[in-house]
């Protein structure tokens, strides 16, 4: 059974700098919009970056495998070739990871490939792949 799209409701303190963020460097199809909000076809998904000045960003970090995940966070788990051109399409933009590309709990139950970045706004975003997607929910 294929999975229901979510919807995601975030802050951002600009639309312009979100549009060509998530529009263009992470190219996102443009749905409806108005002067205070954006949605984004984000991999089938729905994403609305709100007007919030003051509202984006992360609060605090969490230890996971070495690294401070930032929270809150989103994003998508995506096929490892996807991932990989994600990863390359964002070299290529010149963003700055929070966490670049890498893979963790390597040789354990889960391992995964993930990367972390803010967008214009400061608001954190994970993406990961499995090679073995089975391990998605693995303990």
């Amino acid at each position: 059974m294929p999975l229901a799209p979510f919807h995601l409701a975030f802050p951002v303190d600009d639309l312009d700098a979100a549009r060509r963020f998530y529009g263009g460097v992470m190219g996102c199809a443009e749905g409806r919009s108005s002067e205070e909000w954006i949605d984004f076809d984000f991999h089938g998904h729905q994403i609305v970056a709100h007007l919030a000045p003051g509202g984006a960003g992360d609060r605090a970090s969490n230890h996971v495998d070495g690294h401070g995940v930032p929270v809150p966070h989103f994003g998508l788990v995506l096929e490892m070739a996807e991932w990989e051109a994600l990863a390359e399409r964002l070299r290529a933009a010149g963003c700055e990871f929070v966490i670049e590309p890498t893979v963790r709990f390597r040789g354990q139950p889960g391992e995964q490939a993930t990367m972390f970045l803010r967008d214009p706004a400061g608001n954190a975003l994970e993406f990961k792949a499995f090679a073995d997607p089975a391990q998605l929910f693995a303990r």
